[in-house]
């Protein structure tokens, strides 16, 4: 079945470099528009996608880790054109993901992954996604089940279609602006789940405390620092 992709494009975005608590408030209401047309792509995703369409959005998670965002897209849309997502070996997709790091051990996941949510000759994924009572139970258990997902990785994931607003997805542009901003104290040298999980409520109460929703905080930052909203 050859895989139907919703478009991503690169929003250009004006890039600000005050620090202050205000700044990043005005600098928030410039880009608002921008956000919260993301966001609703995002929303649609999880009401409008087929599962084929969820599942590669897991796909370009698996990838996403140590590599670059873009070309890790560009790399699920050749498979996607080639009609290799839910077809190819491993061995097949670690050849055409080449801008993706570690392609090796990621093909693999994909595969893994492909297998644990087929039933039937069939991917299905969205009902086991919505069978938990919150996006936490969700999330902890993507994590233990998908080999390739991390805390992050899931969270991105669940972000990306439509159903994670709340939930941090901790790389290094958000830990950075974090720090600058006061809501954690230092970036730390290891993200150990009882870290992350901390990080996470302490980027939650900065949330509140400012009056932007997390949702809009981490995609704000990433304007702040890259001129831009990918995904």
């Amino acid at each position: 079945m050859k895989n139907k992709l919703i478009p991503i494009t690169f929003l250009q975005t004006p890039t600000d470099k005050s620090n202050s608590i205000n700044g990043l408030k005005r600098f928030w209401q410039k880009v608002y528009p921008i956000i919260l047309n993301r966001e609703k792509h995002f929303d649609n995703v999880w009401l409008h996608a087929c599962e084929e369409e969820i599942f590669t959005e897991l796909v370009f998670c698996l990838f996403t880790p140590q590599s670059k965002a873009v070309a890790c897209w560009a790399a699920v849309n050749e498979l996607a054109n080639k009609n290799m997502i839910f077809s190819a070996a491993a061995i097949e997709i670690a050849k055409t993901i080449t801008p993706v790091r570690f392609r090796n051990n990621k093909a693999n996941y994909v595969i893994e992954a492909r297998e644990f949510f087929t039933i039937n000759n069939t991917i299905k994924i969205k009902e086991k996604l919505a069978s938990f009572k919150n996006i936490y139970e969700t999330r902890l258990w993507l994590v233990k089940n998908i080999r390739g997902i991390g805390y992050k990785e899931a969270g991105h994931f669940l972000r990306n279609i439509g159903i994670g607003k709340n939930l941090a997805i901790l790389d290094r542009h958000i830990l950075k602006n974090l720090k600058i901003y006061g809501a954690i104290n230092e970036i730390p040298k290891t993200l150990t789940t009882k870290i992350y999980l901390e990080i996470e409520k302490q980027m939650q109460n900065f949330s509140k405390k400012i009056g932007i929703p997390m949702s809009h905080l981490d995609m704000l930052f990433w304007c702040k620092n890259t001129g831009g909203i990918f995904k």
